[in-house]
This record gives structure tokens, sequence and C-alpha cells, in this order.
């Protein structure tokens, strides 16, 4: 197998998905380009990606394709080279992997880094990359330790951390390991996924290569790793990375209790912390506690307001005595006086909710 430099190791990025799970966030915006800890939630993984190494990527993109060469162009500013291949129709993640390879230079023994642009992981990119071509995988895949493995599809490995099996969502995991999403692929093998085709790499690739015989290896790791599909996740990814619990050569400021951008206007009676954003041209007036959450570009929150663990879009107005919990507020929305919004509870973008219009509590 050639020695390659990591110098010389391509990328590809899978963006292709639509984001439900994140709605009304994703209504306009691609999730991959979510403003996280300041900066779209992929300039993260670029700026990593080239921490290792990494000087050319290609995005596998569908959903809003141009949109992501509208955010990033051709990566100069990130030192990096990109390339864009789009699907007219998604692929499923082989498929997406298959037609992104279509713009690779590499050669043939050459290792491609595949990441999920849906991830954040603070595991060593340029280990995973030795450790492939030192034991000449086919495929070598981050696995992550989680406490509830029944969510996710488990990967048991052997003694010699060779994958045995891939094993769907089961109430009974037999491990504890999932699939991270960041894959090492020796490029030949990606050129046997069929292409133009909808294939899944989860559900046909790696268990075929397994049948095979192709050595199908598990990096396991337990630094930090973060799936940023739903909301909670979402801000969870945003606060830790602003409190530098994940270090990012992205984040546009030291780490710290809170992140404001250019503009944004704290007043000295609010408090606000736990990792918090406030967007560029934010208001957050006197009495305002806002913690753990992301506030958008020209948002205000009033006067006595409360605002924890929560996303407020771009525009939106939290009126004074709100009070905002694990909640998402899609862009322009305002949020009344006295409005009492908790658990998982989404405003769309433009709703105007009236003075005590939702409670989950009796009035005080």
């Amino acid at each position: 197998m050639m020695e390659t430099s990591l110098s010389d190791l391509e990328a590809i990025l899978l963006v292709g998905g639509q984001g439900t799970r994140l709605r009304p966030l994703t209504l306009g915006t691609p999730k991959p380009l979510l403003p996280t800890a300041g900066v779209p939630f992929l300039a993260h993984q670029l700026a990593r990606a080239r921490s290792f190494g990494v000087r050319r990527i290609v995005f596998a993109t569908s959903y809003r394709a141009e949109m992501f060469s509208e955010a990033f162009g051709d990566g100069s500013a990130f030192g990096l080279s990109l390339e864009y291949m789009t699907e007219e129709t998604p692929l499923g993640t082989g498929g997406a992997i298959r037609n992104a390879a279509d713009a690779l230079t590499c050669g043939p023994d050459a290792p491609v880094l595949v990441l999920n642009g849906d991830v954040l992981s603070g595991h060593d990119i340029g280990d995973q990359v030795a450790r492939h071509i030192a034991r000449q995988a086919a495929v070598t895949l981050h696995l992550t330790e989680v406490e509830d493995p029944s969510r996710f599809g488990c990967v048991p490995t052997d003694g010699d951390g060779r994958v045995t099996a891939f094993l769907e969502k089961t109430p009974n995991p037999v491990t504890n390991r999932i699939n991270a999403g960041c894959y090492v692929f020796t490029r030949s093998v990606i050129d046997t996924i069929p292409a133009g085709e909808v294939v899944s790499v989860e559900r046909e690739t790696f268990p075929g290569l397994i049948e095979d015989g192709a050595l199908v290896l598990g990096y396991a790791d337990a630094s930090y790793w973060l799936d940023v599909g739903t909301p909670a996740a979402f801000v969870q990814g945003s606060r830790d990375l602003v409190l530098g619990r994940l270090a990012s050569p992205a984040l546009p400021g030291p780490t710290g209790d809170l992140l404001a951008l250019p503009g944004a206007v704290v007043d000295a009676g609010a408090k606000v912390d736990g990792g918090s954003v406030v967007g560029a041209r934010a208001v957050v007036e006197a009495g305002a506690q806002v913690s753990g959450s992301v506030l958008g570009d020209d948002c205000v929150i009033r006067a006595g307001a409360s605002v924890t663990d929560s996303v407020v879009g771009i525009g939106a107005r939290v009126e004074p005595g709100a009070v905002l919990r694990d909640v998402v507020v899609g862009d322009g929305a305002v949020v009344g006086p006295g409005n009492e919004l908790l658990a998982g509870s989404r405003v769309w973008p433009g709703v105007v909710l009236p003075e005590c219009a939702i409670r989950f509590s009796s009035d005080h």
C-alpha cells in the first residue's frame, strides 16, 4: 500500500440531509449551515479537518446545494480547496460517497476521509488514518461509546479491532459502541459501490465487505462526540464549543460563558451565561436572563425575559416576562409578554404569540 502523508489526504463531506428533526430552523437553511458557536456548523468541521492536514474536500450535496458554495466558495478562506458534487435525487450514504468520488484526484490505494455533516467529534483523525494505513484496511470506522446504544445501530468488534457485524437498532444491544460517522476508505473500495444507485453504507456496503472477508476496522475512541440532529443536541453542541468542552479552530472568539458577535448589545443588568451565543446586533435588555442558548442575529430579548437552553431565530423578539426553556423560536417570530414555552416547543417563523397565549403552569 502507498505511503500517504496527511497533507495529501482528500475528504468527502456528506451534507445531503434535509434536517427535518430540526425544523423550523432548517426550513430555509440546511442543518450543516446553521450558526453554531458563531459560525456555520460546518466551519468547525472544515477547520478541524484542515488541522489534521486535509487540504481538499469534496462536498456531497443534494438539499439546497447552492447554499454550500455560497457559504464556503472555493475554500480559500479556510486554506482548503473545495469541490461540490450534487445528487439530482438523494442516493443514500453509499451512493453519495460514490458520486462525490468522481471529483477525487488520488490513486486507488490512497486513503479517503469521509465525514458526516451533522457530527461534532474531538477524536484524532490523524491517528484513525494512520491505523487504517498500517493495517491496510478496506475501511476504518470511527466508533464511539454511548450510554444508550439502543437508539443507534451498534458495531461489535473482535479482539483485533476487526468489525464483525453491523446491527440495526435493537432494545438489547450487544455493545455500547456505535458507528460515529467518520470513515477512512481505501479509494479502490469506494469504486466498488455501484454508481448512480441508492446505496446505504451501513446496511449494504459495510456488511457486504465483512461478508467478503475484507478488513473493516473499528477505531474505538472515548473523546467528545455529538450528533446534532435534534434542537436540544444542536444547542448543546454550540454551548460545548463556546465553553471549550470541544476545541475548535473556527471559534470566532475566546471560550467562556458567552460569545458575543460583532454589534451585539448585552446590558450590564442582564445575565448571559452557560456558553450562550449572542448574535450580531442582537440586544439583551437589563433584567433579562439567558443561559446556554443560541440567540440569532438581530434578535431582541426584552427586560425580564428568561431564555434557557433555547434557540431564538434571526430578528425574533422575546417580550418582557416571557419564559423559554428548551424551545426553538423561528426567524422573525414574536413571543409576547407572559408566555411560558417549555419542553421542546417550536414557534414557526413569523408567528406572533399574543400576551399570555401559551402557558405550561397556572398564572402566578
